[in-house]
C-alpha cells in the first residue's frame, strides 16, 4: 500500500454565501452540487483545484452532525477525505483500534468509509478508494472541465496533545510521524499546538496568489501575511 493522498478538504459555514465567497476568492470555477448529502442534512459546493477539491457544507436540518459542529466550535475545517489502494486493509486497521466507522459506502468506482472524529480525533477523517485512481466521484461528472491551477499541499490540525493525535492518525493511516507531522504521497499533515482540537488551516498553492491576498482585502477579510482567515479556517497560500 502506499502512503494515502490528500483529495479534499471540507469547511464547514453558516450559509452558502460563504461557498459563493471562496469561488470569488480564489477564482475557482464551476462547483459541484452533491445531492447526496442531504443524507446528512447538508448542502454543499465541491471546487476542483489540480485534481483535488475544497468543499463547503452548510446545515440545513438542526439534527446535521455539521450544526452541532458550528453550535459547538464555530464554523471551520469539518472534514479531511484522504484517498487509498487499499481501504479493505486501512478499516481492518481502524477496527483492530477501536476506531468507529460511521458511514461506509462500496460503489463501483468508489469505496469510502468516514471515521468518528471522538474516535480519531480532531475532525472527520474519510479515507476513500476510488477506482480508477484518478476519478472522483465526489467532485461530480465535469470536474474535470472546471478545474483551475493549484493544488492543496498541507492541512494544519491544533490539539492540547499534538504528539498523540499525530500518533493516533499515523496509526490509522499508516503512516509514521516525523516531528509531528505525516507526510502524505502528495502533501502533509502538521500536528501543532492549540487550546481546541480543530482542523485550523489549509495550505494552498494556487499560481497568482498575490492576486488573491489583494481580493481578500479588498473583500474584507483578515489576511496576515500569507494567510487569509475564511470561515473559521486559515488559508495559507504557499510558494
Amino acid at each position: 500500500m502506499t502512503a494515502p493522498r490528500l483529495r479534499q478538504l471540507v469547511i464547514a459555514a453558516e450559509t452558502l454565501e460563504a461557498a459563493d465567497q471562496l469561488g470569488e476568492l480564489l477564482e475557482l470555477g464551476a462547483p459541484f452540487v452533491d445531492p447526496g448529502v442531504k443524507e446528512f442534512g447538508l448542502e454543499n459546493r465541491v471546487y476542483a483545484l489540480g485534481d483535488q477539491f475544497l468543499e463547503v457544507v452548510v446545515p440545513m436540518a438542526d439534527s446535521a452532525p455539521a450544526r452541532r459542529f458550528i453550535d459547538r466550535v464555530g464554523e471551520g475545517g469539518y472534514m479531511a477525505i484522504f484517498q487509498t489502494d487499499d481501504l479493505n486493509a486501512l478499516r481492518a486497521r481502524v477496527d483492530g483500534m477501536g476506531i468507529r466507522r460511521v458511514w461506509n459506502i462500496d460503489l463501483p468506482d468508489i469505496s469510502a468509509s468516514h471515521l468518528h472524529p471522538a474516535d480519531i480525533g480532531g475532525a472527520i477523517v474519510s479515507v476513500d478508494e476510488a477506482r480508477p485512481a484518478g476519478s472522483w466521484r465526489w467532485g461530480g461528472p465535469a470536474w474535470r472541465d472546471n478545474t483551475v491551477p493549484g493544488r492543496l499541499v498541507s492541512a494544519a490540525m491544533e490539539t492540547p496533545d499534538p504528539d498523540g493525535l499525530a500518533a493516533r492518525w499515523a496509526l490509522a493511516l499508516g503512516l509514521t510521524v516525523d516531528e509531528r507531522v505525516l507526510y502524505l504521497e502528495d502533501a502533509a499533515i502538521v500536528f501543532r499546538e492549540g487550546p481546541v482540537e480543530k482542523l485550523a488551516a489549509f495550505g494552498l498553492y494556487r499560481p497568482d496568489a498575490e492576486a488573491i491576498l489583494s481580493r481578500a482585502e479588498a473583500m474584507g477579510l483578515d489576511v496576515d501575511g500569507r494567510e487569509i482567515r475564511f470561515a473559521g479556517v486559515g488559508l495559507s497560500l504557499l510558494e
